[in-house]
């Protein structure tokens, strides 16, 4: 009766004996960590580690050599830099008139009022200004001809060695072929590029429209944000940007928050050490330094661009020693891709990439339809016995 009725309220059910292990699937794998620690003893424990890690960023920058990379950054982004407007602008003009008809102008303002923030007046007036106003007044540029594929692959050259130091710094820069690394560069340029056309009008224009399209009593108060809270929010930006670089040029990237420590760290030390190089380019103008004469604007432009390599490679470095120190999980699609190789190993197959191919080829096979088999004729039963007739 037990059986008929089921079992008991409350009552636990033994798994069955022929049943074999459940498979919890890719993204039940970390089910079986130990849970994490309170949020106040992991805060303590990153403050304790924190001089272990930082040591570890410093020795293992100075063992990736991490002024020779920089000094390449640095010519690399100095020969880039006039493909670079010239790509860039040629490409805004396409788009500049579903912002507006000043947008050119807007942005060229925009370009010369953050140079004179960050590099001297010397350099702004000597190279960034005479190189955007010369982009500007070739007009907007094929972009199918030669000269702007020219244009394309000479200012690759400089996003080609901040992905060699990226990589190198997390160990990864034998992953990929040379070759194959160079070409991964232009892409990655392009893909920047693409971000860079839609991205600087809405930053430039972004102040405009917001003072039109709020009440008029408001506008001294909103202008005083927009101005106080303006450059914030370019560096937020350049953070997200060296963010996306950080994780697009690993071959085996890291979770999207790992890659903002280092982006915050790169733009600190860039904007410390361009701050500290005003300075003492300012004390070398007043006569009171080394006087470089014609080569003076040069040379300091080319240590802007030292500083801003030595940055980007300082927090791909930081980032390598955070993962080395504390390790992250792995991201959704490594951890579905190793699942599968598991799955296809236990079944017996040792090389998942034959397997691959042979389920691709079975998936492009046209479909086969089954044939009915025909149906058997009906078997007569076999006659019954006579019934047994007499005593037993």
């Amino acid at each position: 009766m037990d059986d008929a009725e089921g079992p008991a309220p409350g009552r636990q059910q033994s798994p069955a004996k022929d049943a074999g292990p459940v498979d919890p699937g890719p993204h039940t794998r970390d089910l079986d960590r130990p849970r994490r620690a309170p949020l106040h003893l992991r805060a303590w424990a990153v403050v304790r580690d924190m001089p272990a890690v930082l040591w570890r960023t410093v020795v293992k920058s100075w063992d990736d050599s991490i002024v020779g990379h920089s000094a390449q950054a640095a010519f690399w982004t100095t020969l880039s830099l006039a493909p670079l407007l010239l790509a860039l602008m040629g490409l805004i003009g396409y788009v500049a008139n579903w912002f507006g008809p000043d947008t050119i102008g807007v942005i060229h303002d925009r370009i010369i009022s953050f140079g004179l923030r960050v590099f001297t007046p010397n350099v702004v007036d000597e190279i960034i200004r005479p190189m955007v106003d010369g982009v500007l007044q070739q007009g907007r540029g094929d972009v199918a001809s030669v000269g702007f594929i020219l244009a394309l692959w000479a200012g690759s050259s400089a996003l080609s060695s901040y992905v060699d130091s990226i990589n190198m710094a997390h160990d990864q820069h034998t992953v990929r072929n040379p070759v194959f690394q160079r070409l991964f560069a232009l892409v990655l340029y392009v893909e920047f590029l693409v971000i860079a056309v839609f991205t600087l009008p809405l930053v430039a224009l972004g102040p405009t429209f917001l003072v039109k399209y709020i009440p008029t009593s408001w506008h001294p108060a909103v202008a005083q944000l927009i101005d106080f809270g303006y450059l914030p929010f370019v560096v937020l930006m350049l953070v997200g940007g060296l963010a996306l670089l950080y994780r697009q040029a690993l071959p085996h990237p890291l979770p999207w928050y790992r890659h903002l420590p280092g982006a915050a760290l790169a733009a600190l030390i860039f904007l410390v050490a361009s701050t500290g190089l005003r300075v003492y380019l300012s004390f070398i103008a007043s006569g009171r330094g080394i006087s470089y004469g014609a080569l003076a604007t040069p040379i300091a432009f080319l240590l802007f661009t030292f500083f801003l390599g030595f940055a980007v490679m300082v927090g791909a470095e930081f980032n390598a020693a955070l993962q080395a120190r504390w390790p992250a999980r792995e991201i959704r699609t490594d951890q579905l891709r190793d699942w599968v190789v598991e799955q296809i190993k236990e079944v017996g197959i040792s090389d998942p990439g034959k397997a691959a191919a042979e389920g691709l080829r079975r998936a492009t096979d046209p479909i086969r339809r089954r044939q009915r088999p025909e149906p058997e004729p009906e078997r007569s039963a076999p006659p019954r016995p006579a019934p047994r007739v007499g005593p037993r």
